[in-house]
């Protein structure tokens, strides 16, 4: 019968590295929604939940947001995934950018 080989564990001191959070190693880009004078308030609450996921009370938050100061941020995000919501808002019409965080 074959002998199994266990490890020895040998006393010695473990380096723990720290990783550098995602957010120090690229910069941000900023979702933006700009108010237009085409889509309505409800339209607006209904795209913001169907594209991020996100309750009623939330979407209505960033879409009065839009409505009384002209613009909302609503995510920071990778310059990939900024990307693609912006796309994604465009395609319900509405006028979206990103923004590069500073």
């Amino acid at each position: 019968m074959a002998e199994t080989a266990t490890p020895e564990l040998l006393p010695g001191t473990i380096q723990e590295t720290e990783d550098e959070s995602k957010s120090d190693l690229e910069p941000g880009y900023l979702v933006v929604c700009w108010n237009d004078p085409v889509n309505y308030m409800e339209y607006v609450t209904h795209v913001f939940q169907k594209v991020f996921g996100w309750a009623r009370k939330k979407a209505e938050f960033h879409m009065l947001q839009v409505h009384e100061q002209g613009k909302s941020i609503l995510k920071r995000e990778s310059m990939e995934k900024a990307e693609h919501y912006v796309h994604q808002l465009q395609r319900y019409s509405l006028h979206a950018t990103m923004e590069r965080e500073e």
